[in-house]
């Protein structure tokens, strides 16, 4: 594996000529020049609704069918051709989530059972449960353990039955870093006639992406999460996603994936979003199709965020009164403190030092009761490819200083 150069990494993000330490990575990324400039370039070419016969309708569709095949590359996912052609796009991956599990719903009925788990962020959970609720289906929860962190396929397995209809599971918790067992997870509710859909918003960020490996049948992310512009991806196989039949104008095309899109999508965002991935795909120096790119980059990624992670979890063991919360064994680069209920004032104390790590549950509502942090949780560390050894200096220093306070 070639090095991992951080600070020609760092080259690439402008805003971080401003000086701070970014700890909050999980909350959304900083954007490359790259991504920007994309952006920028979209926006201001000739544009028109996606066509073949101007050259302004030619270019809106080349940016759409270009943006479906760097995620499907991204995320290793065929869906179909090989070219994206089961990828939607959307606002958000909250929006899109609602979006599917409206559909999904309307094939339910009075008993049938929806797997939710107390790890996920609300966006994979409040979603079902209210599309649920809406046909008189069951909600059943997946519990995970408070004292480890660890969310198991016993776990899941224990609230499956003849009736789930879909199991919702992350790929990785936004709060404190697990990575559940997912392929063992999609396999067991796949045995139970269950689909499955994947909250890969976390995970997407810090791992190369194999989605047909991991088994799930709807995996959802965020370009904004990995150093691109925000909006919201869902990929299916396209068969999967013929099968289902959203509301939608009466007008608007019936082909997968767009019948899934609801209105103009927005060329600037897909345009970033595939100079998100070219980026990443060339974070380090490789060669060949940007799948293996990709898979070369984010090896070195994960490589370097882990060796920073464990940087911090080793200083963060010679402070006083810091309880750490991210305990699973495979875990993303996110850390959750308790600071004996001055996380907000140490988000504050940091931030006056230029060092963001906020303080919050992060919508990761269940799993911040759970752990018996109420609704308000506690202070994240998270890792992005930019963060280096100057800036966890700068945390822990800033952590020691505000324990000494």
């Amino acid at each position: 594996m070639s090095s991992y150069d951080v600070q020609a990494v760092r080259d690439r993000f402008p805003a971080l000529e401003a000086g701070y330490a970014h700890f909050d990575g999980p909350g959304g990324s900083q954007v490359p020049e790259a991504v920007a400039a994309a952006v920028a370039a979209a926006m201001t070419s000739p544009l028109a609704n996606r066509g073949r016969v101007t050259a302004a309708e030619r270019a809106a569709d080349d940016i759409v069918l270009g943006a479906r095949a760097a995620m499907a590359d991204l995320l290793g996912a065929t869906v179909g051709d090989g070219t994206g052609g089961g990828v939607v796009f959307g606002r958000s991956m909250t929006q899109l989530t609602f979006d599917v599990a409206r559909t999904l719903a309307a094939t339910w009925e009075p008993g049938d059972e929806v797997v939710v788990t107390r790890l996920d962020h609300d966006a994979n959970i409040r979603p079902w449960v209210l599309a649920a609720e809406a046909v008189g289906a069951t909600v059943r929860w997946a519990d995970f353990d408070p004292a480890t962190g660890e969310l198991t396929e016993e776990d899941v397995a224990a609230v499956l039955s003849p009736r789930t209809r879909l199991v919702a599971v992350t790929a990785a918790s936004n709060l404190i870093g697990t990575r559940p067992p997912v392929r063992a997870i999609t396999d067991l509710a796949r045995a139970a006639g269950a689909l499955t859909y994947v909250d890969g918003v976390h995970y997407s960020a810090h791992t190369a992406v194999h989605v047909e490996a991991l088994g799930a049948d709807f995996y959802a992310c965020s370009p904004y999460k990995f150093l691109g512009p925000h909006c919201g991806v869902v990929a299916a196989a396209p068969a999967l996603w013929e099968t289902l039949r959203p509301q939608k104008l009466a007008p608007s095309s019936d082909a997968v994936p767009e019948r899934f899109e609801l209105g103009t999508l927005p060329y600037e965002l897909l345009a970033g979003t595939t100079a998100a991935v070219d980026v990443l795909a060339d974070l380090v120096p490789g060669s060949g199709a940007r799948r293996e790119r990709l898979l070369h980059s984010m090896a070195a990624v994960e490589a370097h965020e882990d060796a920073l992670r464990e940087r911090i979890e080793k200083g963060l063991a010679e402070l006083p009164g810091v309880t750490l919360y991210s305990r699973a064994e495979h875990r993303t680069p996110t850390l959750l403190l308790g600071l004996g209920g001055r996380e907000q004032a140490a988000y504050e104390f940091l931030a006056a030092r230029g060092v963001n790590a906020p303080a919050s549950s992060f919508y990761a509502l269940e799993a911040s009761r759970r752990l018996g942090l109420g609704d308000t949780g506690a202070l994240r560390i998270g890792l992005a490819p930019y963060v280096h050894d100057g800036d966890v200096d700068r945390l822990l220093d800033g952590l020691a200083a505000f324990l000494e306070g």
